[in-house]
């Protein structure tokens, strides 16, 4: 896979939330409307398998992907959270 920039082309927004919807595992999970419990598992399975590749990391790099995991996962729970409570 080549590079992806992290950021997008003013350097402030985040690139995921656009390159979320190109990846195939998400495409296949919304294409009925819906996200069931099995695909939320095959994608969690998917993750710890590149997680596995961690013992491969310098610690500096490692220290710093664990920050940003991290960071990223208070993200989604605010994210959620906010979602469900403009639920009606």
């Amino acid at each position: 896979m080549a590079r992806i920039s992290w950021f997008g082309e003013e350097g402030d927004a985040l690139f995921f939330e656009r390159y979320l919807h190109r990846m195939e595992p998400w495409q296949q999970a919304i294409a009925d409307g819906r996200v069931t419990a099995e695909e939320i598992k095959a994608q969690a399975e998917r993750v710890i398998a590149l997680l596995r590749d961690e013992p491969q990391l310098p610690d500096a790099l490692h220290e710093q992907v664990t920050r940003l995991l991290l960071e990223l996962a208070v993200l989604n729970a605010m994210q959620v959270t906010l979602f469900l409570q403009n639920q009606p």
